[in-house]
């Protein structure tokens, strides 16, 4: 488990980035596999989400998980919408004894903290969420809630630089969104570049006023800490598990 030094500063809020030490799951998602969407036992899966909950201080059902699907799609969790199923890729809420969140395996996971209006939120953000304005998105959905805003946000353990190899369609995408998107790239020496996902969500964050810090830790090249949909597929796994990271108001 790890924490943010800029969010556990705060006492109204508990989060955490759960590693995949301490789990009840076996085989390929050894550890604490929180994937519903994953191939692993149902039962094994919930008693993990149980752990969780208990880490967090809150009751199993007022875990929020998603259905997540790359997409720019936030919703704001209310009384009347928090039993359902939330298809997004961001929540934000004001609802006190919950936890948002956000399941990972190489994308990284954002937990946000808006100190002034006391609203939390988590974001999934890959490069494909990231690209297609998953973070503005947010961001601009909690300043329509409250235009008086402190924000705060820790970006989580993600797949790092020196693990992150693309090939130049990729890296063409990004410069033709924009040229400045060049400073995220670096040459291999097999014609591939290297893509820094955390620098491309940091600056993006930064942009929009907001105080960022950093879990850092490259989910790729840690395989006893961490899943990773990258390394799991070139050692050609059938499945991955995926990591939680959690956020709640106190």
């Amino acid at each position: 488990m790890f924490r943010s030094n800029k969010l556990k500063k705060f006492n109204e809020i508990n989060h955490c980035f759960f590693s995949r030490k301490g789990g009840f799951s076996k085989g390929i998602y050894a550890g604490l596999n929180c994937g519903r969407g994953s191939g692993d036992s149902k039962r094994n899966i919930l008693k993990n989400l149980n752990f969780v909950s208990k880490k967090m201080n809150v009751r199993k059902d007022r875990l929020i998980l998603m259905y997540q699907t790359h997409s720019k799609k936030v919703i704001e969790i209310k009384k009347n919408n928090r039993r359902k199923i939330i298809y997004s890729d961001a929540m934000i809420t004001k609802l006190k004894g919950i936890a948002l969140c956000v399941v990972t395996a190489d994308c990284a996971p954002i937990l946000i903290y808006d100190k002034k209006s006391k609203i939390i939120g988590c974001i999934h953000a890959g490069w494909k969420g990231a690209f297609k304005g998953i973070i503005k998105n947010t961001i601009k959905k909690i300043k329509k809630l409250n235009s008086k805003n402190k924000l705060y946000a820790s970006i989580g353990p993600c797949i790092g630089k020196k693990s992150y190899e693309v090939d130049f369609l990729f890296y063409k995408k990004f410069i033709k969104k924009s040229k400045k998107n060049i400073l995220y790239f670096s040459d291999k020496k097999n014609g591939k570049k290297l893509f820094n996902l955390r620098k491309f969500i940091e600056d993006k964050l930064s942009e929009l006023n907001v105080k960022v810090d950093h879990v850092d830790h490259d989910t790729y090249v840690e395989k006893k800490n961490f899943y990773s949909y990258r390394r799991s597929s070139q050692l050609m796994e059938r499945d991955y598990g995926r990591c939680l990271s959690s956020i709640s108001l106190i």
